[in-house]
């Protein structure tokens, strides 16, 4: 299994929120690019990068440090927040970045999302946020009609390879991840799941890697020091390359 330290941006600055509540906004570092470095001295060989200023917006609102953090890592990066166009897909994955992620844009234009997968194949996630079961849009501020595991299943049947499914009411509580919709998740076929959200204890790391989930993405307790992030890479690898 992978693991991901991610990487929030508003105002250019690295940040994490609390149930996606942009007011609740901690920031961690001033330098998003040393952060990157930082983890990647811990042995993290791939990052979740997002801009939370685009994902409100839908501009590439921190297009610059995002590019500044790919062309001054060798990590695999992913990079979402905002991306609702095709040049903002070039973009980012001209920067280097190995994946983009789209969201509210795979919510509300599927043939967008069509095109783009024809066009980029498995360069292509999709981000599925969800609260009180629904997608939700927009950075998280709106909710869709989308209910959060038929959107997958949908994802799936359209040739998506990697979804980034997050809990919103988990994420940013450090009180533990949604370990039950990962299993569910895990029966939809041909489609690698990120879990993403709360992820808070060592345990949970373990248990989604025999759940066989693809990847695991941890934030504010890597940044509050409620998990180490060697121990969450070891773990997670097995022993093996990511």
């Amino acid at each position: 299994m992978k693991i991901f330290p991610a990487i929030d941006l508003l105002g250019g600055k690295a940040v994490r929120l609390t149930k996606g509540d942009y007011s609740t906004a901690k920031t961690y570092s001033d330098d998003p690019v040393s952060q990157a470095a930082s983890f990647r001295g811990f042995g993290a060989q791939n990052l979740h990068v997002v801009d939370l200023d685009g994902a409100k917006s839908g501009k590439t609102e921190n297009g610059d440090v995002i590019r500044r953090i790919v062309e001054n890592t060798d990590m695999f990066v992913e990079v979402g927040g905002g991306i609702r166009d095709e040049s903002r897909i070039e973009y980012y994955l001209s920067s280097g970045a190995g994946r983009v992620i789209l969201g509210t844009a795979a919510v509300r234009d599927p043939l967008f999302l069509k095109r783009a997968v024809k066009a980029y194949g498995d360069k292509i996630a999709v981000g599925v946020d969800v609260k009180d079961g629904f997608v939700a849009v927009d950075g998280w501020t709106k909710l869709s009609d989308k209910t959060g595991y038929d959107f997958v299943r949908t994802l799936a049947s359209e040739g998506v390879k990697t979804v980034i499914y997050t809990d919103i009411s988990k994420d940013g509580t450090l009180l533990g991840t949604n370990l039950e919709i990962y299993g569910k998740l895990k029966e939809i076929r041909g489609i690698n799941v990120i879990a993403s959200g709360g992820i808070s204890y060592l345990s949970e790391i373990k248990a989604l890697k025999e759940q066989n989930v693809y990847g695991a993405i941890v934030g504010k307790a890597v940044y509050e020091g409620k998990l180490d992030l060697k121990e969450c890479i070891a773990a997670a690898e097995g022993g093996e390359n990511c």
